[in-house]
């Protein structure tokens, strides 16, 4: 009995020594059966580059801007309105704009087709493109006459009230007309530069074209 148990003894004690490294065995095997079983961490992926596709959609629509001290600055009306976010740019399907100066001067543009900037600060026409500016009165009591703007495309600046176009437009003033093959009219100065193949027609005005009375003698 006493040999039985001294044999018992001796196979604990050798399992004690060995407990140590059996017991670093099974956590061994235990991390590695998680680690092949854990679910797998998903791969960074490269950010896709924004595509040219609108995110919102508008009908019927009118936006308007006003300046800081809240007068009207313009109204954009449109059929139809498409935002695209890689661009921040709004295109309208029959556009029509209405802008107001800081001197109450009414500027108005038409087209088929027009593309703004966020703020409305630029509107790009393509397709009938038509920019009016009615008639006013200056501070000094001049008039301004009537001013029209007509072609495929124009580039309408609101605030720095200029009309460019790199296509052939023509300028109507009053009852005189002008074509040219490119355009760049600042507003600010009055100066309207025509290049190309540029013609005129002046129609002198009636006060001009009525003969002078005649002298008594």
């Amino acid at each position: 009995m006493k040999r039985a148990w001294g044999l018992v003894r001796n196979v604990l004690d050798r399992a004690t020594i060995y407990l140590p490294i059996i017991l670093t065995a099974a956590v061994a095997l235990g991390t590695y059966w998680l680690v092949r079983n854990a679910p797998k961490l998903l791969e960074p992926t490269a950010k896709a580059a924004p595509t040219h596709e609108p995110d919102y959609f508008m009908r019927d629509f009118v936006i308007k801007n006003f300046l800081p001290n809240g007068e009207l600055r313009s109204e954009l009306f449109g059929v139809e309105g498409r935002h695209y976010p890689d661009t921040d740019t709004i295109e309208v399907d029959k556009v029509r704009m209405r802008s107001i100066s800081p001197e109450g001067l009414v500027t108005r543009s038409t087209a088929n087709r027009g593309l703004s900037n966020s703020d409305g600060s630029e509107l790009q026409l393509f397709g009938n493109a038509i920019v009016i500016r009615d008639p006013s009165v200056g501070a000094d009591g001049k008039p301004t006459p009537r001013l029209e703007f007509r072609g495929e495309f124009l580039h309408a600046f609101v605030d720095t009230e200029r009309v460019t176009s790199n296509q052939p437009v023509t300028l109507i003033r009053d009852k005189d007309q002008f074509t040219g093959d490119t355009l760049d009219y600042d507003n600010l100065t009055g100066v309207a530069n025509l290049r190309g193949r540029v013609r005129g027609v002046l129609i002198p005005s009636a006060a001009a074209a009525a003969p002078a009375p005649a002298k008594k003698r």
